[in-house]
């Protein structure tokens, strides 16, 4: 299982165990200071803060409400703090949102309790974007203009794959190194560049970068056997 899905099954038993979850976001305050800004929670005891728009004014991330479930989030100074909702089960979160705060990216559990990769506008509410052939599919990031996501799901081997999407040519699997798995957790503003990481023919994770012309590149390690990359810059230099 790859990390993100494993890391959003922990949050699952977590949220059970214990029932709290707290994670401030840090912003820019008065005076050149910084200021912890508490965005609140949906009637819970804790919410977590995954990603801002770049506009500054849209924060996306999942938080508790008041019947301990956890729920995917947008937040704006306005409107405050709402709960993009669910494809059946309580549990949701959102990972990654649009340059200008509209669209916003995640995974939402089903009523057969399998996640599934969403996208979510005001308009049309929770969209399912599908998987690669299994049960299961995370959206990790959305480019800046909002054309593509990328995230990973399962193939119909159960192995993981790293996905780009885009509403005309649905998901595509990036591949791998040689191995079963893979995933993408990062995309330039313009979609055409993907970063994450791939399994090679050992099952040793390699960070790579990924163009429609290039393919999957391998990035390296700083001396060890395993590299992850989790976010590229807005003009994919870096």
């Amino acid at each position: 299982m790859s990390r993100i899905l494993r890391y959003s099954a922990l949050l699952i038993v977590l949220a059970i165990y214990d029932g709290t979850f707290t994670s401030p976001l840090s912003a820019s305050g008065g005076g050149g200071g910084a200021a912890q800004v508490w965005l609140g929670t949906l009637g819970g005891n804790g919410s977590q803060a995954y990603e801002v728009s770049s506009t500054g004014s849209v924060v996306v991330g999942y938080a508790s409400n008041a019947s301990g479930q956890y729920r995917a989030f947008r937040w704006t100074a306005t409107g405050g703090m709402q709960d993009l909702g669910d494809f059946g089960y309580a549990y949701a979160a959102a990972y990654g949102v649009s340059g200008d705060g509209s669209i916003v990216v995640g995974e939402a559990w089903d009523a057969s309790f399998r996640q599934r990769a969403f996208r979510w506008t005001a308009a049309g509410g929770l969209q399912d974007l599908g998987t690669l052939g299994g049960p299961y599919g995370v959206s990790a990031d959305i480019s800046a203009n909002g054309l593509v996501v990328v995230g990973e799901s399962w193939n119909a081997a159960s192995n993981t794959r790293a996905f780009r999407w885009t509403a005309a040519g649905g998901m595509q699997d990036l591949g791998t190194f040689g191995g079963y798995g893979s995933g993408a957790y990062g995309v330039s503003a313009d979609g055409s560049v993907v970063v994450g990481s791939a399994d090679d023919a050992n099952g040793q994770r390699r960070a790579f970068r990924w163009t429609a012309v290039g393919g999957m590149q391998y990035l390296g390690t700083l001396g060890g056997f395993e590299s992850e990359a989790f976010g590229v810059s807005a003009d994919a230099r870096s």
